[in-house]
């Protein structure tokens, strides 16, 4: 038996039915040509019957969560000896009129509601057959404490083909990711956690003279002396629909941009790719909330992943991968794109020039203790009450850049189905894949008009491409 890290450990105590502890991925395939054997309509019912014969099940995807072990009172992953693929696998048909991109979007949001069964390995799949033109999609899910949605994204990016005659299934449950010297990745995973959670709970000089520097920073902006690039927690407006008490309800809706159009964008106003896709996000969430009778005098504040690892820093081993989730100032409010564009640029690199100019220890500090008080809120009903740490998280997932293929169904679309902080309503993840990047908005039933927050990002993008080239 494995045990599991604090921080695996942490999702599990964090998890309610309001907020499920699980990330997931939505890809759209359209069927193979005709000309391939058993191309047709019935090619998604062939391909999830192939998929029940891969029964020979690999880790983490055969491991159940046991909290008491024998004479251990820390929770372990117990390995089980068969797992029931019936019961990870699921197959859905949509029928006409009922079967467009909003009546999917509809099935995979009400699919993403529940918890997974603890009784059973942590992770699910469903088929969604009878799409418009001709397409299916696949739905899967995981734990979190199986993976996060980093590498979840590449699993599924693995167990696909780059060539579109390559036929050759490979289930993500059934890739034997192998051991190297005798540990297994996801052991060594659970010790490098381990590990880390240890320094952050034990005293060290680099983390006092972090956090104290840290602190000052945040101590002076506090003061109106200076303007630091990260935000204080507690200071995100409370009058938006995106934070308070999460509900079990789900809905998604999605937007995607060309890359090539971003490329030219950020190449002409000199911007990186998050600069342009945060400044189509504040420019959408502040027309939506405009829209729904509500103006902000105070910038957005977003929760943001921050990748700790200094710049030059390889792949070898002991390099890690170093997260933090820090709270970032978005644009003041302004009608004008090209400025927003600017002012996020500026936060963005101040945000980047703060977090290196301090240990990453001390990041990891304020990632903790800011996580811990988002929890003791919702645990005693305050989310709906006091100041929301932030207004929502936006993550960024790098994809493949190439079209995937599984069985000869090309990858038309990939898009990421994350988490909801039990106070947040939204939680929106960028993804890039193919020449697209998409944005995954994934919230409760209680934000209205989700949909429309897609279209605005498609349209305010529209509007940034044009105050540029004015600008250019």
């Amino acid at each position: 038996m494995a045990r599991l890290s604090l921080l695996d450990l942490a999702f599990f105590i964090a998890e309610t039915p309001a907020s499920p502890k699980h990330v997931a991925g939505l890809h759209i395939h359209q069927r193979p040509k005709f000309s391939k054997p058993g191309a047709g309509k019935g090619f998604a019912r062939a391909l999830f019957d192939e998929w029940l014969t891969h029964d020979q099940v690999k880790p983490p995807f055969n491991r159940v969560i046991q909290f008491f072990a024998g004479d251990s009172l820390w929770p372990s992953w117990r390995a089980v000896s068969h797992v029931n693929l019936r019961q990870h696998l699921h197959f859905h048909t949509l029928k006409a009129p009922a079967n467009d991109r909003a009546a999917l979007y509809e099935k995979v949001a009400a699919l993403h509601e529940p918890m997974l069964d603890r009784r059973r390995p942590l992770w699910d799949v469903h088929v969604i057959d009878g799409l418009w033109d001709g397409q299916f999609a696949v739905y899967y899910r995981m734990h979190h404490a199986y993976a996060d949605g980093i590498t979840m994204a590449r699993w599924g990016a693995e167990s696909l083909a780059s060539e579109a005659d390559d036929l050759q299934l490979r289930p993500v449950w059934a890739a034997d990711r192998g051991r190297r010297g005798g540990a297994t990745r996801t052991q060594r995973l659970d010790q490098r956690l381990m590990s880390m959670t240890w320094k952050q709970l034990t005293a060290n000089s680099k983390r006092a003279v972090g956090v104290g520097r840290l602190g000052a920073m945040l101590l002076l902006e506090a003061m109106k002396l200076t303007k630091n690039a990260i935000a204080l927690p507690f200071m995100a407006s409370k009058e938006t629909p995106f934070t308070g008490t999460a509900t079990p309800g789900r809905q998604l809706a999605t937007a995607a941009l060309p890359m090539a159009r971003i490329e030219r964008v950020r190449k002409t106003a000199r911007a990186t790719l998050n600069h342009v896709a945060l400044t189509c996000l504040d420019g959408a969430m502040h027309r939506y909330l405009d829209e729904e009778g509500i103006t902000l005098d105070r910038p957005i504040t977003i929760q943001m992943p921050v990748n700790l690892r200094k710049e030059g820093a390889g792949k070898a081993a002991g390099a890690g991968n170093k997260i933090g989730i820090i709270l970032v100032d978005l644009s003041p409010p302004t009608d004008d794109s090209y400025v927003r564009l600017r002012n996020v640029g500026y936060n963005l690199r101040g945000v980047r020039n703060m977090v290196d100019s301090v240990a990453p220890e001390a990041i990891e500090t304020y990632t903790i203790l800011t996580g811990v008080l988002g929890q003791l809120a919702s645990m005693f009903g305050l989310a709906d009450a006091i100041t929301p740490m932030g207004n929502c998280t936006v993550s960024n997932v790098p994809g493949p850049a190439q079209r995937l293929y599984l069985k000869g169904a090309p990858l038309m679309e990939m898009h990421p189905v994350s988490t909801l902080p039990p106070t947040h309503q939204l939680n929106i993840t960028l993804f890039s894949y193919a020449g697209e990047l998409y944005f995954g908005l994934i919230a409760t039933d209680r934000l209205p008009n989700l949909a429309r927050l897609a279209e605005l990002v498609v349209e305010e993008f529209a509007v940034l491409e044009k105050a540029v080239r004015l600008k250019d």
